[in-house]
This record gives structure tokens, C-alpha cells and sequence, in this order.
């Protein structure tokens, strides 16, 4: 027995070695961050959100509005109502956008806007979206709407294959934005119920900083179509829609690929009291470790909640398992949560920063992805997404040091062999 596990094992080293040499022949050589944030201020000096927003990208701006969607079931209708609301422009991109119902009426509403002369733009990613029934494409095209799918396989860019968007954005009359996890499928309906139906949460935005999340979709829109969209009816003057503070940032392989585990890290070493992570895919690399494991020793709180058995990439599972040692040694809690797959993406600290959008706390979202985060600080919204994240902990498994020390010896041994993937997870 022993020795079969032992060459299944090594089978699979072999193998997945052998995909990261491909795989890393396709992404960029550049320098990446390699040593540790020092820690300079706390997250309630005034200087923390100045260095985050000059460091990241566009200052952070007041006068916004946010709105928490919790689940398909408050999520898609608020988007579908935004859709139907345009009169000038519809921007759209995301990654997951697969046939069903929910995929159909998006494509209906989509179509519809089109037809009655607003300007739809609608980017794909051409993985996430391979699901997609094409009868939609065909759809929302003779409708008027533009529809581009992003770093289709061609020849003369084989280097940008694995260079996908993650993004999630929706943009109305460049005034209202929605960004969170959500993708366009099935599994997000509902109210996550049962194993079938997701659980996740989407955020929509009003006032200046949906200006933020606009540019952020013209980013992608230019690289895949060289086309420049601009003009009052896609970055209208924007009247303040309430009192939030915040601003909304990208990240690429083609230009600031590290600004996602920047701005990680200077949240985690900024952290005085708490930190609450909410991660559909959990597997960060030695730096980010050591800045959560500094952060214990400072006395803050870590609770950090991900999938359980319900996941849809076992895989990354597994590669998450096979680091929790140091985590978990130094205090950290770790909660796996149980109903359904938990797919949201979220970062509380110290209930006063809260970070939203389409990033994952692995090393594809942190340098291999096109991703985009809103930063809002609030200390009223971040009390309610904390409130909302102790309801996901209640329906979660919290795992020791006990538990993680007497995994299966062949749960060990797969787990190690596939944490030789995580430069590509």
C-alpha cells in the first residue's frame, strides 16, 4: 500500500513539475516583491489610506455610496435592474459567463439595451466564457452590442495564454458600478442553499469612484480592441451619492502585477486589532505567510474563512492544506466553511478598510491575472461585512493545529506533491 502511494506520489511530482516548467516559460521574468513590508504606520493613521491610493493607483475620493448583495438571489436581480436602467452607456466584463438561465436573461437585457440604442460593451474572458453557449454571442452582436472575448488563442500571442481577466465590473452610464466574485452561472442563483447554488457577494456602487471601476474596464477594453472609449456619457461629471471614502485599483501582468499582493501586505502589516479574510482560493506563498504569522505577534486577530469539501477545484484544496502549518501554529483561525462553495473575496482590517472585488489570495491572482479590487474606508460598512462573515464562520469547521497534524499520511503526501503548482494557483 505504502509503496503504491509512494509512486503515485512521485508520478504526480513528476508531472506537475513538468507543468510549471511550461507554464513558467509564459510568464514574465521580471523582478517580483521578495522581501518583507516594514511596518511604518497602523491602519487608523491618516497616512496609511494616502500611501495605499498613491501607491496603488487613483487617490481615494469621498462622496460614494456602497450596497452589500449577498447571494444570487440579491445579486442578479440588482445588476438585471441596472442593465434595464441605462440610457447612454453599458461596460461589462467579467471571467465565468456560462449557459443557463440566469446566462440567458443576462444576454436578453443585454440585447435589449442594445437594440434600443445604448452603447453595450461586453469583454469575456475567452477561458471563463468557453461554457457560454454561442447562440448568446450571436445574440447580443445582432443586437448592435460590441462583444469581445478576451486573449483568444492565436498564434502571435501564445505568451498571453496564461494571462486571463478575473475582472468582475459592471458599469452603468459610467455613474453606477457593481464588482465583487460573482460570475454569470447557475451556481450562482439562489441563496446558497444547498451544494448547488454558490455562496458569494457582489457590491454596487454610486457616486465619483464608479468613475475608478469605468477606467478600470477601459484598461482591458483598449489592450483587446485598441479602441478608446471616452466622452461625458461614459465619464460623466458625478455628483456625490453619499459620504463613503474610497477608490478602486487594477492589477496585470502587463503593468503593475504586484499591486494585488501590495496591497495585501501593507493592509496585513498596517493591522493593529483584526484581520478577516475571506478567500474562494487560499494559497499564499512564504512572504505573505511570514506578514500574517508578524502580525499575530502583534496581538491582532486573524480569522481567515475558505472553502471546505464543497470546492470546485479540488487542487487548489489541496495546495491551501499543504501551508497552513505556520498559520495555524502561530494562532491563526482557519474555517472551513460547509454548506455550499464559498466563493467570496474579501479583506476587514481593523474594521475600518474593507477590500472587495475579483482577487483571490493565491499566486495567480497576485501576478498572473488581470484582477480589480475597490479599497472603502468605512468603518460602518466594514462592522456590517464583518457581521456578515461571522454568520459564514457559524456555518464553518474551525481546523486546528491538532486537526492539520493528523491529516492522512496519503493526504500529506499528494498535498506536498501538488504545492509544486503554486507559483501557477
Amino acid at each position: 500500500m505504502l509503496t503504491t502511494i509512494l509512486v503515485t506520489a512521485a508520478i504526480v511530482a513528476v508531472a506537475t513539475l513538468v507543468v510549471v516548467l511550461v507554464v513558467a516559460n509564459l510568464t514574465s521574468g521580471e523582478k517580483k516583491i521578495e522581501h518583507k513590508i516594514e511596518r511604518r504606520y497602523a491602519s487608523d493613521d491618516p497616512q496609511f489610506p494616502r500611501s495605499m491610493s498613491l501607491l496603488l493607483g487613483p487617490p481615494v475620493e469621498d462622496g460614494n455610496r456602497f450596497e452589500v448583495l449577498v447571494n444570487g438571489d440579491e445579486i442578479f436581480p440588482s445588476m438585471l435592474a441596472g442593465i434595464r436602467s441605462a440610457r447612454k452607456t453599458i461596460t461589462f466584463e467579467t471571467f465565468i459567463y456560462w449557459s443557463g438561465e440566469i446566462g440567458e436573461e443576462f444576454a436578453q437585457a443585454l440585447s435589449d439595451k442594445a437594440r434600443a440604442g445604448v452603447a453595450v460593451h461586453v469583454l469575456l474572458d475567452w477561458v471563463g466564457s468557453s461554457k457560454m453557449d454561442k447562440r448568446y454571442l450571436r445574440m447580443l452582436r445582432d443586437a448592435g452590442a460590441e462583444v469581445i472575448q478576451y486573449h483568444k488563442p492565436h498564434w502571435t500571442g501564445l505568451g498571453r495564454m496564461n494571462d486571463r481577466t478575473h475582472r468582475k465590473l459592471l458599469v452603468i452610464d459610467g455613474q453606477v458600478g457593481f464588482t465583487g466574485g460573482v460570475g454569470i452561472a447557475e451556481e450562482w442563483t439562489g441563496r446558497a442553499q444547498d451544494e448547488k447554488h454558490w455562496r458569494d457577494t457582489h457590491f454596487r456602487v454610486e457616486g465619483p469612484v464608479a468613475g475608478h471601476m469605468q477606467a478600470v474596464f477601459m484598461d482591458n477594453w483598449i489592450k483587446a480592441t485598441g479602441n478608446v472609449l471616452h466622452g461625458p456619457e461614459y465619464f460623466p461629471a458625478i455628483a456625490p451619492a453619499g459620504e463613503g471614502i474610497a477608490h478602486m485599483f487594477s492589477s496585470s501582468p502587463s503593468g503593475g502585477s504586484d499591486d494585488m499582493q501590495l496591497m495585501y501586505l501593507m493592509a496585513i502589516t498596517a493591522a493593529t486589532h483584526t484581520i478577516h479574510l475571506a478567500s474562494a482560493y487560499f494559497v499564499p506563498d512564504k512572504l505573505t505567510i511570514n506578514a500574517i504569522v508578524e502580525a499575530t505577534r502583534r496581538g491582532v486577530k486573524v480569522q481567515i474563512v475558505t472553502p471546505g469539501k464543497h470546492i470546485d477545484t479540488h487542487t487548489v484544496r489541496e495546495a491551501s492544506r499543504a501551508g497552513w502549518g505556520d498559520l495555524l501554529k502561530a494562532g491563526v483561525e482557519i474555517y472551513e466553511y460547509q454548506p455550499t462553495m464559498f466563493h467570496c473575496k474579501l479583506l476587514i482590517v481593523d474594521e475600518y478598510l474593507v477590500s472587495v472585488g475579483s482577487t483571490n489570495f493565491d499566486n495567480r491572482s497576485f501576478k498572473l491575472n488581470d484582477e480589480a479590487n475597490l479599497n472603502i474606508y468605512d468603518r460602518d460598512f466594514a462592522k456590517l461585512q464583518t457581521s456578515i462573515l461571522a454568520d459564514d464562520i457559524a456555518k464553518s469547521r474551525r481546523v486546528t493545529l491538532d486537526d492539520w497534524n493528523r491529516r492522512p499520511l496519503v493526504e500529506k503526501i499528494v498535498e506536498r506533491a501538488v504545492a509544486l503548482l503554486d507559483p501557477q494557483l
